[in-house]
């Protein structure tokens, strides 16, 4: 076991000191100018494609992947790479298409101010409320609980202190920065996450190896452990049954998590144009390619090193870093988790506080609110979503598999938003009563689904509410008479869907 060493805490907040000191340079008020709505939660809408893919990476990296993702690989092998293939790359790629102009050209903060305009309130305000809930009580205490279990594994730090900490840190910026700290520094935090997650892989990939490098390591426990290798599991396999990943509710899940998520599509709203947000799409569908490497290949390496040593598969990952890596090195690869801890923790506080400020608050309590009351609304709303999440984070932390328990209850709420978001963009015919009946029933079906159909994977059952609520939204609306409202289709032949030469011929390469 490598310990902590002088050289490691050196380089571990050295590099903090650095991120902290970018983030509040970029929050910086210009002389004359006092901060708006726009510049706390959408960046001033000036963020250029390349801050945009690396910012979306950043947020989506997180302990869900880099602990959950490697958990479920120690557990069930390569098959969770369908996440980030299907996932991820493909779903971004639609998004990106199909999406993103109409959502530019409304100019809107947040998913629930599209309901409202293609809807009305009632469907917005719901929705949003739902989305709270998740990014609080799913969203934020996962990320955190996964975050302390890590450091606890590697540093010995106590679960609740871990929790602070990580929550602590997060807040020093998201609070006073806004969405410029978040996505800048997301841009120097996906540089470090990777290159520690691929440091991960090749010393243990060498270690398998014996000495003789990566490429024997791994043809090595391809011989060792074939049954880890396959990317089709059993249609009852409970995780990642190949119906529910190849055509079922791994669908539902991406697009509704790249498309309709305010904590991930919030940095292409705050795009400097169209372009510049389908581009920086273009280049996280590159990037998740390469992710993919590092939230699976650790899981199996750990299966082979340390299997022993682990007694709860999210253990997997931080165990590989306390067991392999060299003094020095453990420092900037602590640093890169808790990197990635801290990014997806901004990007959730942020967008929960957007929601909460800009549909919640503006909405029906202070439609006369003024930009600095926002403003201040939003950092209070970010206080108080951290504090929720820390008194909860260390319950979540005893459940266990925890990547599992994030997707499912997740999985409550995809398929309603993905039958709203879909006819309201696609269907002119959908109306605002449809809409509000799918939002209401998403959670109590996803839940009798969960009862009546237990055998099954949660993927099957989150394809078999998806398609219900279509029927559902499909024949309430063709009973009811649509208002006028609800006939403002987003898709009128005012909003092209043509994209560049080199949009097109990089989404063919994904």
């Amino acid at each position: 076991m490598q310990q902590f060493a002088n050289l490691d805490y050196a380089v571990f907040f050295s590099y903090f000191v650095v991120v902290l000191g970018i983030a509040l340079w970029v929050s910086r008020k210009p002389k004359g100018h006092d901060r708006n709505a726009d510049d706390f939660f959408l960046a001033g809408r000036a963020l250029p494609w390349w801050v945009i893919g690396c910012s979306l990476i950043a947020s989506n990296i997180s302990t869900e992947q880099l602990i959950g993702m490697n958990g479920t690989a120690f557990e069930s092998g390569i098959a969770v790479i369908s996440y980030s293939w299907i996932g991820a790359a493909v779903a971004i790629i639609i998004v990106a298409k199909f999406f993103l102009p109409a959502f530019l050209e409304m100019k809107i903060y947040s998913m629930p101010e599209f309901l409202e305009k293609r809807f009305d309130r009632n469907v917005a305000t719901t929705m949003g409320i739902f989305w709270l809930l998740v990014y609080v009580f799913v969203n934020l205490t996962s990320v955190l609980s996964l975050g302390a279990i890590s450091l606890k594994t590697v540093l010995g730090i106590p679960i609740l202190h871990g929790v602070i900490l990580l929550a602590a840190v997060s807040a020093i910026y998201t609070i006073y920065g806004g969405l410029a700290a978040v996505a800048w520094t997301d841009f120097i935090q996906v540089g470090v996450l990777i290159a520690g997650g691929l440091m991960v892989t090749w010393f243990g990939l060498d270690a398998i190896g014996q000495g003789q490098g990566i490429v024997t390591g791994f043809c090595t426990l391809m011989e060792k452990a074939p049954e880890k290798f396959h990317t089709v599991l059993p249609a009852t396999h409970d995780e990642l049954p190949w119906t529910g990943v190849f055509f079922g509710g791994l669908w539902i899940a991406a697009i509704s998590y790249w498309g309709c998520n305010q904590y991930i599509i919030q940095r292409a709203l705050a795009a400097k144009s169209l372009k510049e947000a389908q581009n920086g799409l273009l280049f996280a569908a590159f990037l998740s390619l390469v992710v993919s490497i590092i939230i699976v290949l650790p899981g199996m390496i750990a299966y082979d090193l340390c299997a022993e040593l682990i007694t709860e598969r999210d253990e997997a990952f931080p165990t590989l870093i306390r067991e392999l890596i060299p003094v020095g090195w453990t420092g900037l690869i602590v640093a890169a988790l808790v990197a990635a801890i801290v990014s997806s923790l901004n990007s959730m506080t942020n967008s929960a506080a957007t929601i909460f400020t800009m549909d919640i608050y503006r909405n029906l309590f202070r439609s006369g609110a003024s930009q600095r009351e926002l403003v201040t609304v939003g950092r209070l709303a970010s206080a108080a979503a951290l504090i929720v999440a820390v008194s909860i984070a260390p319950t979540v932390a005893d459940l266990g598999k925890i990547f599992k328990f994030i997707q499912e209850y997740s999985g409550f709420v995809f398929p309603g938003v993905l039958t709203i978001f879909l006819f309201g963009l696609f269907w002119k015919r959908a109306t605002s009563r449809a809409a509000l009946t799918v939002v209401l029933m998403t959670i109590p079906l996803s839940a009798l689904y969960k009862f009546v159909f237990s055998w099954t994977g949660f993927l099957n059952r989150m394809m078999l509410a998806f398609l219900t609520l279509c029927v559902v939204l499909v024949v309430i609306s063709l009973l009811s008479k649509p208002d006028e409202k609800d006939q403002q289709a987003v898709f009128t032949g005012d909003v092209s869907l043509k994209t560049t030469a080199i949009f097109n011929a990089g989404a063919v390469a994904v």
